[in-house]
């Protein structure tokens, strides 16, 4: 079986296709694409079903399976969910290759994908790419009162 991480260099390729062909609006509505028809069935559901656990339960496995050095914290309290991406590997993997320049809004993906699902579920999704140049970013997810 093929890793999720064999079609990183593709798909910011693929970014870069879709913006130079038709402009950042059609990346965007390919990413819009993306969320409503995967995540739907994952993120959507986890945290319908287990409200702000649900984030972590998604995550957990998600990124377990791409194998990202990263910390998450989960505060049900205060309907709080943070990621710390320490070393995102797609953006990594990215960065190290020699052969390619990554889309230059590769991390946005991110943002666009979960911000799409979780809001209209009445939480805040607050996305910091500031440091996506060092593959590394964080994520809170907070359930709006």
């Amino acid at each position: 079986m093929i890793s999720c991480t064999e079609f990183i260099p593709a798909y910011s390729e693929l970014f870069k296709y879709l913006e130079q062909r038709d402009g950042k609006k059609k990346v965007l509505e390919f990413w819009e694409t993306i969320s409503d028809e995967y995540l739907k069935d994952s993120l959507k559901k986890c945290v319908e079903e287990a409200g702000i656990r649900g984030c972590w339960n998604y995550w957990s496995r998600s990124l377990n399976e791409e194998a990202a050095d990263f910390t998450m914290t989960l505060d049900e309290e205060n309907g709080e969910f943070t990621i710390v991406m320490h070393a995102c590997p797609s953006k990594g993997m990215l960065l190290n290759l020699g052969y390619m320049e990554p889309y230059r809004d590769y991390c946005e993906h991110c943002d666009v994908l979960y911000r799409r699902v979780l809001e209209p579920l009445g939480y805040e999704y607050i996305f910091d790419d500031s440091e996506c140049d060092q593959a590394k970013c964080n994520i809170k997810i907070r359930k709006i009162k």
